[in-house]
């Protein structure tokens, strides 16, 4: 049996395979809300043979959207739909996970088809909050930096959207630590110029998250794993490094995160990014190997040899893929034909094999 068709179990979750639907944001809610295409969409890589569907990022608050048309989880009225969808992706043999986030200082921006700039409140957007008071680009408006009482709502916001997962019927929640969003913003010292007790040290910078980590714990089934992606790298000269994240994933692992999701950059207008086929892999590799703690590679992931060396070579436990899920739905069941794996397909489908 290749890897990559293995099952793993995480916590009280087994997944069936290695195959994971990355977050991918689809700018097509209104007021925060699923609909069917979200049901279509994520349904489709159900079917097609992951074991693992992720969500978009999904908001905790209204001013927590990048645009807004993104999805959110915000107030009890969007758990109905995000139920019927949980039930449709179970049914197909896979397990739902829901990635919660919170923009921060790059919210409040039109979708990237329709220009991907930032909005003015006058123009249908809100003020955006940070660590500190500094914008992501000179040209934007300055985020509010947060005081520590919300950062406490944050928090709560967290656990608040937590137990809506929880009774729309996720089984893995993901914290969005990464690409420059609100979490990752307190993490690094390049957005973060803070001087109370969330600033600072990087166990001060760490602290947020840790809060996070905390709440959503309270909330979650025990059998729930948690994953928290993470930008292993800011890709500055002084910014967050491969050695904070190795540091990082030793202390989440004593505070319940099963998983690190191994991304990088987004934090920075300064970033120097080495793009290429599994650019990415090796921070999952360090990680792993250091902290002793699974991870997931993601990053210009496109072939079923790739990811199953990845797996082979044991520098990642999972794999997470988006643009070639995109590309093709039914990855899974592809990859497993060339790996020579007699992947069971669904009955409706089964004829076609």
């Amino acid at each position: 049996m290749a890897l990559l068709f293995e099952p793993i179990k995480i916590r009280g979750i087994t997944l069936k395979n290695r195959i994971v639907v990355s977050p991918m944001c689809q700018y097509s809610s209104i007021d925060g809300f699923a609909n069917d295409w979200h049901l279509v969409h994520l349904g489709s890589r159900a079917v097609g043979g992951a074991a693992l569907v992720f969500t978009e990022a999904a908001a905790v608050s209204p001013e927590g959207r990048i645009s807004p048309d993104d999805l959110g989880i915000w107030k009890d009225e969007h758990i109905p739909f995000l139920k019927k969808i949980t039930t449709f992706i179970k049914e197909q043999g896979a397990v739902p996970g829901i990635q919660l986030a919170h923009a921060g200082r790059k919210a409040s921006h039109l979708s990237p088809w329709k220009g991907r700039v930032a909005l003015t409140e006058k123009d249908g957007g809100w003020q955006t909050l940070a660590p500190s008071a500094v914008a992501f680009k000179e040209d934007e408006p300055a985020p509010l930096k947060m005081s520590v009482d919300e950062i406490k709502r944050l928090v709560k916001d967290f656990g608040d959207a937590t137990r809506r997962a929880v009774d729309a019927g996720f089984d893995v929640f993901e914290i969005h630590g990464a690409h420059g969003y609100l979490v990752n913003e307190f993490l690094s010292p390049v957005s973060n110029f803070r001087k109370d007790e969330y600033g600072g040290s990087f166990e001060n910078r760490i602290r947020l998250l840790l809060e996070i980590v905390k709440e959503m714990r309270r909330v979650m089934r025990e059998g729930s794993p948690l994953f928290v992606r993470i930008s292993a790298t800011d890709w500055v000269p002084d910014g967050w490094s491969e050695d904070d994240s190795v540091a990082l994933a030793k202390i989440l692992k004593e505070n319940a995160v099963d998983v690190i999701d191994c991304s990088t950059g987004g934090n920075s207008h300064e970033q120097k990014i080495p793009v290429a086929p599994l650019y990415q892999v090796p921070f999952s590799e360090k990680i792993k190997k250091e902290a002793k703690i699974m991870t997931a590679a993601v990053g210009l992931i496109t072939t079923a040899q790739q990811a199953e060396e990845i797996l082979k070579n044991e520098k990642a436990d999972l794999i997470i893929m988006a643009r070639q899920l995109l590309r093709e739905p039914y990855f899974p069941l592809h990859a497993a034909k060339e790996l020579g794996v007699d992947l069971p397909w669904l009955l409706q489908y089964d004829r076609a094999k």
